[in-house]
């Protein structure tokens, strides 16, 4: 026997509250949505902020609306089944939140100023420094801890040298990071001369950290770089696609001659664009 969904006169954020709770009901929720666990759920909460950002990237409101709320809704199911467990509740992860954003802003909700911005940037660093000392409980800490394992690893490269620079442990200046990048690249070279292929899998990790310093050093996103440059591969690919179609064929009736003359014309049509 179904029952009603939890009406819409509720406060917004209730009835979700109330849906993800009937979902999750063990007598008469959803089969999909009763078996999940935090660790089943975490890559969907990992799509959904990329869903996120891709919004953002598109300057699309109306999809960074719907994209907001369906990674609103993995904060709501992660702490339905933390509640379901005994752990905390909803309104704990918004307390908890709720608390570190007045702590970690004195200058706005207490008496602390700040003289500028950088002032600003060492009093924030300090406070996330006391943070990482409470959590660490008596161990001690790193600046490296709170930089979390699960980021995609070119984003965690950068906020691990950016953290170390912050204490001078950085290249003097970008010309030494250019240097570096051609060091780890001949090293790379040399263990796929030499075949082997695991120490090549070791230099590929060094020469990207490198890249990730670089762009840092570059104030680059490197995956917001490389999220530009997939979708220039996706277009291009598509030309050739659309080509060899009209050509009635497809990429493997084709041979690499003719796909790169193709590439080249849709490099060449973005780069007129681009001029106009």
């Amino acid at each position: 026997m179904t029952r009603p969904a939890p009406p819409d006169t509720m406060p917004p954020i209730d009835r979700l509250l109330a849906i993800m709770a009937r979902l999750r009901d063990p007598a008469d929720g959803c089969p999909w949505d009763q078996e999940q666990t935090f660790a089943t759920v975490a890559p969907y909460t990992v799509e959904e902020a990329y869903e996120v950002a891709d919004a953002i990237e598109r300057n699309n409101l109306s999809d960074l609306k719907e994209e907001l709320g369906d990674l609103l809704l993995q904060v709501v199911f992660h702490a339905r089944m933390a509640e379901e467990q005994g752990a905390f509740a909803f309104d704990d992860v918004a307390e908890a939140i709720n608390d570190k954003m007045v702590r970690r802003h004195p200058h706005v909700f207490a008496e602390e100023t700040y003289a500028s911005l950088a002032h600003q940037k060492q009093g924030w660093e300090a406070l996330k420094a006391a943070e990482r000392e409470r959590k660490g409980q008596g161990r001690v800490s790193s600046l490296l801890d709170d930089v979390p394992v699960g980021l995609p690893a070119l984003t965690r490269a950068v906020k691990l040298s950016k953290r170390a620079a912050g204490v001078g442990f950085v290249w003097p200046d970008i010309s030494h990071v250019v240097d570096k990048l051609d060091e780890e690249l001949a090293e790379l070279k040399a263990e796929i001369a030499d075949g082997d292929l695991e120490k090549a899998r070791q230099e590929m990790g060094d020469v990207l950290f490198v890249v990730a310093n670089l762009a840092r050093t570059l104030d680059v996103d490197p995956e917001d770089a490389l999220r530009f440059t997939n979708a220039k591969f996706v277009r291009r690919f598509q030309y050739v696609e659309k080509v060899l179609a009209e050509r009635g064929k497809t990429p493997d009736q084709s041979d690499l001659a003719e796909m790169d003359a193709l590439w080249d014309e849709a490099k060449a049509a973005e780069r007129a664009k681009a001029a106009q």
